[in-house]
Order: C-alpha cells, then sequence, then structure tokens
C-alpha cells in the first residue's frame, strides 16, 4: 500500500505491535488458537490503539500551523490520555474536554486513572457534565482563540477519516505477522466505540485483497445498529479521501457488529468482563480494562464456547489497552468475587 507511506504521519509508537499467542488462556478456553495483538505496548503513556490514530492526526495538525489541540472523551477516556501524550511529544499545548458520561462510584474516578496521566503530561482538564459539553466547548475554543492559539480539533477516539488511517496499516502489519507464525488470518475481534479502528481494520483488509473477519464488539453505543451506520460512514469517507486505494467499497453487510456484550451502559463492566480480566491476568499476566479491551476478551471467550469459531484454527483479539483505568474500578473486582 504505497499510496499510505504518502500520507504524512508523525511518530509516536513502537511498531509493530506485538502479535502474541496467549498459549494458557486457548487452553483454558478451549478451540481456536488465541492470539494477542498487543496494541497496549504502542509505547505512548502505557500504550492504547489511539497512538495509531495520533500520528495521522498530528502530522495534520502541524501542516496547519496549529499550536494547541483540543479533543474529547469521557472523564477516563483512554483517546484523552494519549493525545495528552502525543501533545506532549509534539510540543503542542494540549486541552481536554471530558464528559461526565459514566455514572461510577469510585471516589478518584474524575482524578486518579487517565486522569492523572492528563495532568502528567501537561494536559489541561475540563470536566462537564454531558449536557454542559457543547457550551462549554464553545467557551474554550473562543477564548483559545482571543488568547491567540491557533486550534486543532481531535474528535473523540480520534475517529475521523485521517485518524482511521491508523488502523489501515495495523491491518498491514497483521497480515505481515501473521503470515510468520503460520498461520491464515481470518478472524478479528476487538472492542468498537467511535468507529475509527473498526473502519480502518474493514478498509485496510479491503485494500490489502484480504478477506478477513473483522467483528467489533459494541461497548458504547446504546443503539448498536448506530455503531454499524458509523463504520460504514467513515469507510465511506475514507474512500473519498483515498479513492485509488481501493476498487471498490467494502459490502456493508461485512460491517460486522455484535452488541451481546453491552452490558447496562458504556462504562460499566459487566460480570463476564470482570472474569475475563481476573482469567488474562491470573494466566498470561495480561492487563484488559474494564471499558473497552475486557468486553471484547469476554466476548471472545463466549463466542468461542458458543462454537462460533470452530471452523477456524485462529482468531486474533486485538488488543486496545486501557488498563490505566483498572485502578478506580477497583470496587468492580471487589463486590464481584
Amino acid at each position: 500500500m504505497n499510496w499510505l507511506d504518502t500520507i504524512p504521519r508523525y511518530r509516536l509508537g513502537h511498531w509493530p505491535t506485538p502479535l502474541e499467542i496467549a498459549p494458557r488462556l486457548t487452553a483454558e478456553v478451549g478451540g481456536p488458537r488465541i492470539w494477542i495483538k498487543r496494541d497496549d505496548c504502542s509505547g505512548l503513556a502505557t500504550g492504547g490503539n489511539k497512538t495509531r490514530k495520533l500520528e495521522y492526526l498530528i502530522a495534520d495538525a502541524q501542516s496547519t500551523g496549529a499550536d494547541t489541540i483540543v479533543s474529547f472523551g469521557a472523564i477516563q477516556s483512554n483517546h484523552a490520555r494519549q493525545t495528552a501524550a502525543a501533545c506532549a511529544r509534539a510540543g503542542l499545548n494540549c486541552h481536554l474536554v471530558l464528559a461526565r458520561r459514566v455514572n461510577w462510584p469510585h471516589a478518584d474516578y474524575e482524578t486518579g486513572g487517565n486522569v492523572l496521566i492528563d495532568q502528567l503530561c501537561g494536559a489541561e482538564v475540563h470536566p462537564f457534565d454531558v449536557e454542559a459539553v457543547d457550551k462549554g466547548t464553545d467557551q474554550l475554543i473562543g477564548q483559545l482563540h482571543d488568547e491567540g492559539h491557533k486550534t486543532y480539533l481531535i474528535p473523540a477516539g480520534g475517529s475521523n477519516a485521517t485518524g482511521a488511517l491508523g488502523y489501515v496499516r495495523c491491518a498491514q502489519e497483521l497480515v505481515e505477522q501473521a503470515a510468520l507464525c503460520g498461520f491464515a488470518l481470518n478472524e478479528v475481534i476487538h472492542a468498537s466505540a467511535s468507529s475509527g479502528t473498526q473502519a480502518g481494520l474493514v478498509f485496510g483488509f479491503q485494500a490489502l485483497g484480504v478477506p478477513v473477519n473483522v467483528l467489533g464488539i459494541n461497548v458504547f453505543h446504546p443503539d448498536p445498529g448506530a455503531l454499524n451506520g458509523r463504520v460504514t460512514t467513515l469507510v465511506e469517507r475514507m474512500h473519498e479521501h483515498h479513492p485509488d486505494a481501493l476498487d471498490s467499497l467494502p459490502d456493508p453487510q461485512k460491517v460486522r457488529v455484535n452488541h451481546a456484550y453491552f452490558g447496562t451502559a458504556y462504562g460499566h463492566p459487566t460480570q463476564a468482563t470482570i472474569d475475563a480480566i481476573r482469567m488474562a491476568a491470573s494466566l498470561e499476566g495480561l492487563l484488559f480494562d474494564p471499558v473497552y479491551s475486557g468486553k471484547a476478551l469476554a466476548a471472545l471467550i463466549d463466542q468461542i464456547n458458543l462454537g462460533n469459531y470452530d471452523a477456524v484454527d485462529d482468531v486474533v483479539l486485538i488488543h486496545t489497552g486501557g488498563a490505566m483505568s483498572l485502578s478506580v474500578y477497583g470496587d468492580a473486582f471487589k463486590n464481584r468475587d
């Protein structure tokens, strides 16, 4: 994909991230071999999937002459943490508009975990109730303009046609790594929320001409159709920006989303999520988070138990990071033994 190398990119991560088998987890669960794509090892402030997106977004911001980044997320946003770290690396001011979207009772929920890292990296954190986010954002941007700053807005999750390019590159890594490891890459599963990771993978595998089933586990949208629509729309926008990359758009029917593991709300782990996190930690020394990657892991385990992967020998789970939030979810583990 030579076209991808022509797009400006500000190097932030350690690439390629490892693709490693989880032998004890595989033995415990049964079914196909479980491979973990370790995007939690991407190297920027404890890592995560947003680092890939930020490489393209930061480069785009620099091309506009921006000196200040404004981005968005929930209070314990992994994207916000990585954006703060990326701005520190690139020498950009960083302002994070964080919505109180999750009603979680931990005393340190608004000061510990990812929020602590945001502040250590020098970001200005602006927490708002959900209904006040739009007004607060407008006021912040107006203030920054009055102070003479040139701002660049990064959407929540870094999920637009620019940011999603990071997961086109990930698709290429996976194809190359699976070949080196000696298995056929047929099935990829991951947590899906703001849509950029899934859209980038779908677009990337199509561009490579490799028929890989990508299953996004919905962890954010109460209406699962909303996620499906966002992924499809973002793939279309990527094609508009890079028409020569694909001969044709992927079939919308191939955008696969599973809503069964959402639970009661975004940011609230299910019992299966807690059990899956414990299993991965105790068997493999791998830390998953209660909001994103842990729900995807729980989904993978259940899908294997249901027999939905009986026809394949190998399945890849993309570990999107997020373990920094574990400390503010300690009550979930204490109360659900």
